[in-house]
């Protein structure tokens, strides 16, 4: 039998979860159709259209997003996804992220090395319901999702015990990978088991996203999401295939400068027919609106200086909306040619925003601190004088770069927005629910988060400062010099 390591375990992985939620949601096969058109013809109209990721990576990139109940779940599905080379990374709170009640603390498990990212970036977005949290949940419903949760199985000691094997290995011998992905994609199929109907409304009325994750006995890929060269284009023509999606692009607006982050949208959750017990003890026929197509646009991933910078640029959007809710839309549209028509107040409040204050080429973004790089010797460098001792073994990276013997390449942003995932969760619910803002918030962050399911979390910031610092070791080795910043 052949060995099969993490990186080819997680592309086949991404390949099965995506057929099988194109048959369970056929909107979402032409989603991808969508995206490929789009990706190629931007990619045969633009010379940089892949500086920040080749075709080829864009084209088979996805993310998913499940939901789970408890930290024992959570920490099952560490294992799971540990199988595939992927790691949790980053802490979201998606609770006051929305106005909409979203009881649920997040991470992403995903590749954390560039060259594992570069080979497959398979990411799944993953929310725990925050139980404990009484904004949403007295203390008797709580203890009644507990006792819920506590009793189904999402992971069965087969496909954990194959997980802990390849974790432990960094792969597995050809038999038993398929036999991993046949229970790995099995465990987020969408279930055919009955729905109790009561259990179901009832948490619904707190938050549709708690009746998605604690209303069933089983977890499902919510949404699974290809990537886009050209988000806006993306958009146009699912409209014109007839397909609704939601108001607005979530994150940054379409502009002149540099992308950033990440930009999102989604087409709108979908009735699908489900099979529901009711009170009396009958089964019959139902409908669930929880699972959407969404698709996403990458950009460059910002310091946390550039973040902060970020979050002030929202925070005078929404500080200029509140004054002019009406006010951007009134602007010519003939003034501004690359604004399509799909553009809303927020994203056009933005762009007068980003374009007055966000630095408008990746030079500033990178000479503000606001942006991270990595560097690599350029092929077509002008020679460097070989270090003769003292000062001569110092170069700084400003005069490298400069002198065009080092280029600088973007970092891909390769985390979320928990403004952006809740403003897609919001956009999809059918109802805001109920969320009693008198009572105090349970206190989570990344730290409590890892203790609670047993497993590290990396920070963001800390992955992609390590990439550039090994580019830059990397550039110094080349040119047999010092490079200071």
């Amino acid at each position: 039998m052949s060995f099969v390591p993490a990186w080819e375990l997680r592309a086949a992985f991404a390949r099965a979860l995506s057929g099988m939620y194109g048959t369970e949601v056929p909107a979402y096969t032409t989603l991808v159709e969508v995206s490929l058109g789009v990706n190629t013809d931007v990619a045969a109209g633009a010379e940089d259209a892949e500086r920040l990721g080749s075709i080829a990576r864009v084209t088979a990139e996805r993310h998913g997003a499940i939901r789970v109940g408890s930290p024992a779940e959570m920490a099952q599905v560490a294992r799971v996804f540990g199988a595939f080379g992927m790691y949790a990374v980053g802490f979201y709170d998606l609770r006051d992220a929305a106005k909409s009640s979203v009881p649920v603390v997040s991470t992403a498990f995903r590749p954390t090395e560039a060259e594992e990212l570069a080979r497959n970036p398979f990411r799944v977005f993953t929310s725990m319901l925050a139980t404990d949290d009484r904004r949403f949940f007295d203390p008797e419903l709580s203890a009644e999702i507990n006792r819920f949760v506590d009793a189904r199985e999402l992971f069965g000691a087969e496909l954990l015990e194959l997980a802990d094997a390849a974790i432990a290995a960094g792969g597995l011998d050809s038999g038993d990978a398929e036999r991993l992905l046949e229970l790995a994609t099995a465990a987020f199929e969408l279930s055919a088991e009955p729905v109790d109907h009561d259990w179901y409304r009832r948490l619904e009325k707190i938050s549709a996203v708690a009746a998605d994750i604690a209303g069933i006995g089983s977890t499902h890929i919510n949404h699974l999401t290809p990537r886009v060269l050209d988000i806006d284009q993306l958009y146009d023509r699912m409209e014109q295939r007839g397909i609704t999606m939601i108001d607005e692009i979530q994150g940054p607006p379409r502009w002149h400068g540099p992308d950033v982050l990440l930009r999102q949208t989604s087409f709108r959750a979908l009735d699908e027919e489900r099979t529901f017990r009711f009170a009396d003890g009958a089964v019959g026929p139902g409908s669930l609106r929880v699972r959407f197509g969404e698709v996403e646009a990458r950009g460059i991933a910002l310091t946390p200086a550039g973040r902060d910078h970020y979050d002030a640029l929202l925070t005078e959007v929404d500080r200029r909306l509140a004054a002019d809710p009406d006010g951007p839309a009134k602007a010519s549209v003939a003034d501004q040619p690359d604004i399509r028509a799909l553009s809303t107040p927020r994203q056009l409040t933005a762009r007068q925003v980003w374009t007055e204050a966000m630095p408008a080429t990746e030079q500033a973004l990178d000479e503000a601190g606001m942006g991270w790089f990595s560097y690599a010797v350029a092929q077509d460098a002008p020679h460097v004088d070989a270090p003769q001792g003292g000062e001569g073994t110092r170069r700084s990276l400003s005069e490298l770069v400069h002198a065009g013997v080092l280029e600088r390449r973007p970092i891909v942003y390769e985390d979320f927005l928990p403004r952006s995932a809740a403003g897609i969760f919001q956009s999809n619910l059918a109802a805001e629910g109920e969320r009693d803002a008198t009572r105090d918030a349970e206190a989570y962050d990344l730290h409590r988060l890892s203790e609670l399911i047993g497993a590290p979390i990396a920070d963001p910031h800390g992955l992609y400062r390590a990439e550039r610092a090994a580019s830059l070791q990397q550039a110094a080795e080349r040119l047999g010099t010092e490079i200071t910043e």
